[in-house]
């Protein structure tokens, strides 16, 4: 699995938003700079959030954007998706929508499993326990393991 440029600066610029939930709207600029993420890319992916339901946006001289719903109802998974649609694919095709025959019959229960594992770990964590660095129990023990940091 792959996590793209466009869902990680989402991801970012919404921590940016949840970190700034009682200080009001956040000018797009403003993200970008602190976030290091090109402005015209973010203003894109800031459109997406806002026709997803995630942000809202004000004009005017205090507009900006804001978070839509509370960091603590929105999970990271919330906000890949939006950005760039389901968390898992095959060649672009969502797993129980493929099929195969002979030994490669078992691949689709794998790409099930790759799938739920994903979900469990991206929904289960919200923009709250991110920008508070709490991560939940289980993810923070995956994230120990010395493991998990070295590539094979």
């Amino acid at each position: 699995m792959r996590i793209s440029a466009r869902a990680d600066y989402a991801v970012r610029a919404a921590l940016q938003l949840a970190d700034a939930r009682d200080t009001g709207p956040l000018k797009a600029e403003a993200i970008a700079d602190a976030q290091d993420i090109p402005h015209k890319f973010l203003e894109g992916i800031l459109n997406d959030m806002r026709r997803g339901g995630l942000v809202l946006s004000q004009r005017g001289g205090n507009g900006g954007y804001r978070l839509a719903r509370s960091a603590e109802a929105i999970s990271i998974a919330d906000v890949i998706r939006v950005v760039d649609g389901p968390l898992v694919s095959v060649r672009g095709v969502r797993p129980p929508e493929l099929s195969y025959t002979g030994p490669a019959e078992s691949l689709l229960p794998l790409w099930i499993a790759l799938r739920a594992n994903v979900r469990q770990i991206l929904d289960g964590v919200s923009l709250a326990d991110v920008a508070a660095a709490e991560l939940p129990g289980p993810v923070s023990a995956l994230a120990e393991d010395p493991d998990s940091w070295t590539n094979p």
